[in-house]
């Protein structure tokens, strides 16, 4: 539970830190890349720092205790560094360890039933494509034509864009938008991206600052894409329009990631970024790195807490046999003792 807890704030400083980087980045550069680093961060450091940069409670709360009673620090309440109550809290693992393996194993059966899906549509939707003699390559972009699944990037060894009926029905210039952003996102090997980001889940489900980070990466995924879109095709207007008929259109459909769409709760974000960009005021472009700055700081000096040191552990119960065989060692007769004098 400990572990949990500490796993879970030095996750949720990082994102913040990462926001912040993100923030002060131009609107056209890429932002999945602060995500890239800030998430195997997240990972890295609770792991090295469980071994290397460790800091014991137990510790802590023995040389609090052995400080005078008028000293400031001994005034300080003591319930976080009390032994027993931690030792409450550690009793929870007995129902958090089976709960951690029960979620894992839920995301690996959710993953295999989303990959199977997927193939079936695939596969069905290449069988009817080819009987039905529909076109394979639109606009350039080589297809798979579904009935309602997409338009999305799928595939993890080779992409594939899938796309709607009704996507081949719009005007030609937004036909062009919606295949061109799929286009970018198998060329960028986002589907691939998300899902070995999506896999450090399976070890950590109850990170809830993990999850947030990932629906970060998602977004900054489909911020990067609209970016080289508009790059490409130029209009920002035009596009942002279409995103809404899209929207409209998909609002009952099932989804994939990464998609057209993205996340329906990121839609308002990418319109803002497109249309009404926020740019930072001349102040904040100064503040927003030292704070980013600070919490970077901030994680790399907190240590991992522990309820006792390793080495303390190992060397009392290496002490402890010792000392026992001493004390109950028994003392020899008082005959033998004269038997053996000269």
């Amino acid at each position: 539970m400990l572990c949990i807890l500490y796993v879970i704030a030095v996750g949720g400083l990082l994102g913040v830190a990462g926001l912040l980087v993100e923030r002060v980045l131009p609107p056209t550069w890429a932002r999945r890349w602060v995500w890239c680093i800030v998430i195997p961060m997240s990972v890295a450091i609770p792991a090295t720092y469980r071994a290397k940069h460790a800091w014991s409670i137990t510790e802590a709360f023995e040389r609090q205790t052995a400080l005078p009673p008028g000293h400031a620090l001994a005034t300080v309440s003591m319930t976080a560094l009390d032994p027993d109550w931690w030792a409450r809290v550690q009793a929870f693992d007995s129902f958090i360890n089976p709960l951690w393996l029960t979620m894992s194993a839920l995301l690996i059966v959710w993953g295999v039933a989303n990959a199977g899906r997927v193939w079936r549509v695939v596969s069905v939707s290449r069988r009817r494509q080819a009987d039905r003699g529909m076109p394979t390559i639109v606009d350039g972009v080589p297809v798979l034509v579904t009935d309602s699944l997409g338009p999305a990037t799928v595939g993890l060894w080779r992409s594939r864009v899938l796309v709607p009926r009704w996507v081949l029905a719009l005007p030609g210039e937004q036909r062009q938008y919606v295949l061109r952003h799929e286009e970018e996102h198998r060329s960028a090997h986002d589907a691939r991206l998300l899902l070995f980001a999506s896999l450090l889940l399976l070890l950590t489900p109850w990170n809830l600052a993990l999850w947030w980070q990932l629906r970060r990466l998602r977004l900054a995924v489909e911020l990067d894409c609209d970016n080289r879109v508009v790059a490409a095709l130029g209009d920002a207007p035009a596009y942002g329009g279409l995103l809404l008929r899209v929207a409209e259109v998909s609002n009952r459909g099932p989804r994939l990631q990464p998609a057209f769409l993205g996340g329906m709760g990121s839609l308002e974000r990418r319109l803002t970024a497109l249309l009404a960009p926020n740019p930072l005021r001349h102040a904040q472009r100064f503040l927003v790195p030292a704070m980013a700055i600070a919490l970077l700081f901030a994680v790399l000096s907190m240590p991992h807490p522990v309820l006792g040191g390793e080495s303390a552990s190992h060397h009392a119960t290496s002490a402890t046999p010792t000392a026992t065989a001493v004390s109950t060692k028994p003392l020899p007769a008082p005959e033998s003792l004269a038997a053996n004098r000269p």
